[in-house]
């Protein structure tokens, strides 16, 4: 694979940016689909954009795993943070989001195992249809993948402020390793 493709310690590789912002423009859609939802109610638009909803966080839960692998295999070539307590703070910026990342869908995989009506996005069947209501399943998902998604949101929104910080205010090169000509 050309060095292109790969991290290297000045910026971050073609695979990695399009995991980046391919996630960004799904995550951008679960939450734009979850914003009309509060705002405008029963509508087509929000019949058309939540029942998008669970296949797309289909999509961007495997996308989290592939994305969680690939930055394990990069982990020694790419851009480090500082050693600095602003570094050491965006590398627990960083864990967290991609701790949410994993288990906002996850529990969201467990409530539908544990509904007992199955699972099939895009028609492929993944979890079978039990008929059988699961309590203990169905608990984490409804106490916390709403809340901790809208922690989700505002994390990322807490990631661009600071990305554009980095750009605006001290002027270094954080914004052109993840955006730099691919």
């Amino acid at each position: 694979m050309t060095s292109r493709w790969l991290d290297t310690p000045g910026r971050y590789g073609l695979v990695t940016r399009l995991l980046h912002w391919g996630m960004a423009a799904l995550f951008a859609w679960q939450f734009a689909g979850m914003a009309i939802k509060i705002l405008v109610g029963r509508h087509p638009l929000t019949a058309f954009m939540v029942g998008t909803h669970k296949p797309v966080g289909t999509v961007l839960m495997l996308l989290i795993l592939l994305r969680g692998a690939w930055g394990l295999s990069q982990w020694r070539r790419r851009p480090a943070h500082p050693g600095t307590l602003l570094g050491r703070a965006a590398a627990a910026g960083h864990a967290l989001l991609y701790a949410l990342m994993l288990y906002v869908p996850s529990v969201a995989l467990l409530r539908e195992y544990g509904s007992g009506e199955g699972f099939a996005p895009f028609g492929i069947p993944l979890l079978p249809a039990t008929g059988q209501e699961v309590a203990w399943m169905l608990a984490p998902a409804d106490a916390s993948h709403g809340l901790l998604a809208w922690t989700l949101l505002a994390l990322v929104v807490g990631h661009v402020l600071m990305v554009l910080m980095h750009h605006w205010w001290w002027r270094d090169d954080t914004l052109a390793r993840m955006t730099g000509r691919l």
